[in-house]
């Protein structure tokens, strides 16, 4: 009688081996593997035993090849995943999206009877989403589920608005999936449009999910509110707020900082100082942007006593004043033309008053001018703190030169030092320069000397600058000491010395020595400019040398230097004085061909050209486009 009961074993044949009797063979029996449990509804139980051996595999660090490894730990057990218990997988993956997506498709491809689902496919859209992916992923994604006929759910609508997926598509998916939109998912709608700028839309899609019944956030609401300000949506800005209350979302201070912002730009001051009444009467903790939108609100409607009043509370409330603070603060002064009462600001802030904090405000009145400030504050910080800022003692020494006070400036440089400032050349050149341009040139050399012994290195910028000077006020010996100076040293001369020393010696009357210098130019390699030729045919032209101005003129257009207006108009001149009309004619013809606008003076040569001709010419401005015209009359 056969048994009615039994067990069933599994196995494979391990080895076969020939015997007289018959083959006998091994087998390994595989134990059945037990049923995956069920809840009380009858659907699958993940296997957290199971879940934690696959993502161990797939996280192990000496495996070259994890997902090779995982399939046969799969297939020796016998075993495979459930959508529940792949989505759980890679959450245990997170954050390797390239692992989790990897893992993704070895599941969809490789598991035998393995199906995702619209929990699996949100699984992974989720790990996209938190790490910023590509949304042409997520496109690929939903190309897969529409594929394989995979509906998703609103939660996959709401995953994909979020990643920025075009909105309309995600609505279309919807309607294909029939799929009713709820409240979170019209938030992401709204939010979705006001990202990509679209705040009409915003404000349409808000108006139909109030319509339905659903309210937004805090933070929805601030978000609306904001780009609604921002805008120039003012109507429905209040809509807004009024229905943010009637919803009960009470307001933070985000919202009256928005409303405050707001209604200070169009100049409402009774409507943003109502908001600040009613954002303090209920309790809305002022941080440092509230604090900063109402003291700008307050300067941009001229309140400065008010703005004041509020930097005070500001700092009683022991909230430190950030750099944009300050920034307003001087607009404030500066709008209000109460520049005096810096100091006032300066003691009111005075615990949170550091070198930083200074050299901002150094270098921004300087910036806007105000130089005499500038040096108020920085005398100030001079005496509060034993080390300087660099950027400040900069900006104050360029503040200096600006306001043309060199002595001062002078002072300054010596006393840096002090400070633990080391000085620099740019400090020096930046006094040169300031020296050159009031042609007090007597103060340049002890200075120049004074550099040198402090071990600063003159640069070709300190040379140009001080061979400009002295040859301006006609040293020509002394800038020729320097020209020979940096011929000797390391520091070779460039272009822009052999241009200001050609200028000068031809100017001073040493046109050969100038042509000599400008040969040793070329011999030495450097490459004449418009301005080279420029002065050289200046000089020459007035030196009644007006053949070799043209021919140095030649040259230039054979070396392939453009010459420009200027210098058509320097050899337009030499050949009027010459009497030389009908060239000057023929030059003008070619000034014109090369499409260059004659200026004033090129009009003022050619008034004088018409007043030597023996025949009448008429000189008109046409338009713009076709320059200057000399026809006969």
């Amino acid at each position: 009688m056969p048994r009615r009961l039994a067990t069933t074993y599994a196995g494979r044949i391990a080895a076969a081996t020939p015997s007289p009797s018959g083959p006998s063979l091994t087998v390994t029996v595989l134990p059945t593997p037990p049923p995956t449990p069920l809840d009380t509804r009858g659907y699958s139980l993940p296997r957290r035993h199971l879940i934690c051996a696959v993502a161990r595999i797939l996280r192990s660090p000496a495996s070259p090849t994890p997902l090779l490894d995982l399939n046969d730990y799969l297939r020796s057990h016998r075993l495979t995943l459930t959508s529940a218990e792949a989505s759980e997988v890679m959450k245990a993956l997170a954050p390797d999206t390239s692992l989790a997506l990897g893992f993704f498709r070895f599941a969809a491809t490789s598991l035998p009877g393995f199906r995702h689902d619209a929990f699996s496919y949100n699984r992974i859209l989720v790990l996209l989403f938190r790490n910023r992916a590509d949304p042409a992923e997520a496109m690929r994604l939903v190309a897969e589920m529409e594929r394989d006929g995979v509906p998703g759910n609103i939660s996959t609508v709401n995953l994909l608005v979020g990643m920025g997926m075009e909105v309309g598509m995600c609505l279309e998916l919807a309607k294909k999936w029939g799929l009713r939109l709820n409240g979170y998912t019209y938030k992401c709608l709204v939010q979705a449009h006001l990202r990509s700028r679209e705040v009409w839309k915003g404000f349409e899609m808000y108006e139909k999910m109030r319509r339905k019944g659903y309210k937004l956030d805090i933070f929805t609401y601030n978000m609306l509110l904001d780009a609604l300000a921002k805008a120039g949506m003012v109507d429905q800005v209040y809509q807004v707020f009024e229905d943010m209350k009637q919803n009960n979302c009470d307001p933070d201070a985000y919202t009256y900082t928005i409303l405050i912002r707001m209604s200070g730009k169009a100049g409402k001051t009774t409507k943003f100082v109502s908001f600040l009444e009613e954002m303090v009467s209920k309790g809305c903790v002022l941080n440092l942007i509230a604090y900063n939108t109402v003291i700008e609100a307050l300067g941009k409607n001229k309140m400065v006593d008010k703005a004041i009043f509020m930097l005070s509370k500001m700092i009683e409330s022991d909230c430190q004043p950030n750099q944009f603070t300050y920034s307003i603060m001087l607009d404030v002064l500066s709008t209000g033309r109460q520049l005096h009462r810096l100091n006032e600001i300066l003691d009111i802030c005075i615990g949170h008053l550091n070198r930083s904090v200074y050299s901002y405000l150094v270098k921004a009145l300087c910036k806007s001018g105000h130089a005499s400030e500038a040096h108020s504050v920085f005398c100030r910080m001079w005496s509060s703190h034993e080390k300087g800022d660099r950027d400040a003692f900069v900006s104050m020494l360029e503040a200096l030169c600006n306001a043309e006070k060199t002595a001062e400036a002078i002072d300054l440089l010596h006393m840096m030092p002090e400070k633990g400032i080391t000085t620099d050349v740019g400090m020096y050149n930046m006094i040169f320069s300031a020296l050159g341009k009031l042609k007090q040139v007597s103060f340049m050399s002890s200075l120049y000397d004074k550099m040198k012994a402090n071990g600063v290195v003159p640069d070709v910028f300190t040379y140009n600058i001080m061979i400009s000077s002295f040859g301006r006020v006609g040293l020509v010996d002394k800038a020729s000491e320097l020209f020979e100076e940096m011929e000797d040293g390391s520091c070779k001369p460039d272009v822009i010395t052999y241009n200001s020393m050609i200028n000068f010696l031809g100017k001073n009357g040493d046109l050969d020595e100038a042509h000599m210098l400008f040969k040793d130019m070329q011999e030495k390699g450097y490459d004449p400019d418009v301005f080279t030729y420029s002065i050289l045919i200046e000089c020459f032209g007035k030196s009644n040398k007006v053949d070799m101005a043209c021919s140095l003129f030649d040259e230039m257009i054979a070396q392939g230097c453009v010459p420009n207006i200027v210098t058509y108009n320097i050899l337009l001149d030499c050949l009027e004085r010459r009497g030389k009309t009908t060239e000057a004619h023929k030059f003008y013809e070619t000034l014109k061909q090369q499409g260059l606008t004659p200026d004033s003076i090129t009009y003022s040569i050619l008034e004088r050209l018409e007043s030597r001709s023996q025949r009448t010419v008429r000189i008109r401005k046409p338009s713009r486009n076709t320059g200057w015209v000399i026809s006969p009359v």
